[in-house]
């Protein structure tokens, strides 16, 4: 493990500009997804049997990995913020 404590310029730029693409569009869009697709499940909205096959198979399989991607992204913009909090306390920054 190096001793080494670095966080230039452009990394910062980098942890704001990633934790603003999660907690902005990306999420967002995701959500959006996830409306849709919820609508799209309801044979009220959408019937036959390939909405039939969306439904019980496409949808919920997309929607599994919508919401894990949601999670991880979450957990990486907690770590990506940790992170850099440590190096800016460690290198006298904070």
């Amino acid at each position: 493990m190096s001793d080494r404590v670095l966080s230039s310029a452009t990394a910062k730029s980098a942890i704001q500009q990633m934790s603003s693409i999660i907690n902005g569009g990306l999420t967002d869009q995701i959500n959006q997804l996830d409306t849709k697709g919820q609508q799209l499940s309801d044979p009220n909205n959408w019937d036959g049997p390939l909405a039939e096959r969306f439904r019980s198979a496409t949808w919920p399989e997309t929607k599994a990995a919508l919401d894990k991607a949601k999670t991880e992204l979450e957990e990486l913009r907690v770590q990506l913020d940790q992170i850099s909090q440590n190096i800016m306390t460690a290198g006298g920054g904070a």
